[in-house]
């Protein structure tokens, strides 16, 4: 073999080795960025259910705040029509609060919390519902009826605990902070 043979084959053999080093590198950067998109889209998800999840939780309470004050109203022998209707209105603009809140929970996922977060926003309906029936009764018949509307008020605020505290344990299960 002669000098510029063996040349040349040392040449095609860096060639190939320096091709074959290159695409086991571009193999795992290729492979590296894989993982690092995964692991971005892990955490932007979590960081997404953790948002939606407090601010569900932070309706909910804005929400059974804006209940109990309208309750007070209705029960306050001073109170005019004028303050139940504001009352309800700080009622109603909370509930749309809450649901919006609920809405974006059950985009959120995963299904465990969206079934809770379902069964939380029902539970909160029932209880929005009945104020509103006292509400309409009291301004209609321009009389709280307390007496005939409390008892069941405080039921159904009894009867969302719950589903409140089933929310809580799915979603501390989503974000994986039991531990």
């Amino acid at each position: 073999m002669n000098a510029s043979l063996a040349a040349v084959i040392g040449a095609a053999v860096g060639a190939l080795g320096g091709l074959g080093g290159g695409l086991v590198s571009a193999f795992g950067q290729g492979r590296q960025l894989r993982q690092q998109h995964m692991a971005d889209r892990r955490q932007w998800k979590q960081e997404m259910r953790q948002a939606a999840y407090k601010e569900l939780l932070t309706a909910a309470k804005q929400l059974s705040n804006a209940l109990w004050a309208s309750s007070d109203k209705l029960q306050d022998q001073a109170a005019t029509v004028a303050d139940w209707q504001a009352g309800y209105g700080e009622v109603h603009a909370s509930w749309t609060r809450f649901s919006a809140a609920a809405a974006a929970v059950n985009i959120a996922g995963p299904r465990a919390v969206a079934e809770a977060a379902d069964t939380l926003r029902h539970a909160m309906y029932e209880w929005e519902m009945l104020c509103t029936t006292w509400t309409r009764t009291a301004v209609r018949r321009q009389a709280a009826h307390a007496a005939d509307f409390y008892p069941r008020f405080e039921a159904a605020a009894e009867a969302k605990r719950p589903s409140d505290r089933a929310f809580q344990v799915a979603a501390r299960s989503a974000l994986d902070t039991e531990s």
